[in-house]
């Protein structure tokens, strides 16, 4: 079982809890045409969100996974993360070992990097975050 993050762009996302969920939905259906190991499709924001975010958890996959060696030499394997990559949404599958540190990391790089988080590993009552004053929290009604 993974800790599951999602960074999106924030103009992309509609901003009521029902809406939202919706797209996530629509997103992770991975429909779009291109490779979701790459950062090369998303944008600039996410890109930068990512690049900065794998010096700490790298991902398994892609043109940014470490090799063998690599691996070999980590210290902690639970650090290594699976990424999808799309256009406006970059989810993040991280070990369950990690996943307080994983979501602080996030947290801060999301402020960083002005994109939103979801914590998609409590779909029903998960916490959408486009800014430090605009939290969708809980169900709505």
């Amino acid at each position: 079982m993974s800790y599951d993050l999602m960074v999106f762009e924030k103009a992309a996302a509609p901003k009521n809890r029902k809406d939202f969920l919706e797209w996530y939905h629509k997103q992770t259906e991975w429909s779009e045409e291109h490779d979701y190991n790459n950062p090369t499709e998303t944008s600039d924001n996410l890109r930068s969100f990512f690049m900065e975010l794998i010096k700490k958890y790298p991902p398994m996959n892609g043109p940014f996974a470490l090799n063998d060696d690599e691996i070999a030499k980590m210290k902690n394997e639970a650090y290594l993360t699976d990424y999808s990559i799309g256009r406006v949404v970059i989810y993040a599958a991280f070990a369950q070992s990690v996943s307080a540190q994983a979501y602080k990391a996030v947290r801060q790089l999301a402020r960083k990097h002005d994109v939103g988080l979801f914590t998609a590993s409590y779909i029903d009552d998960g916490k959408i975050i486009f800014s430090d004053k605009e939290i969708i929290s809980t169900k709505e009604k």
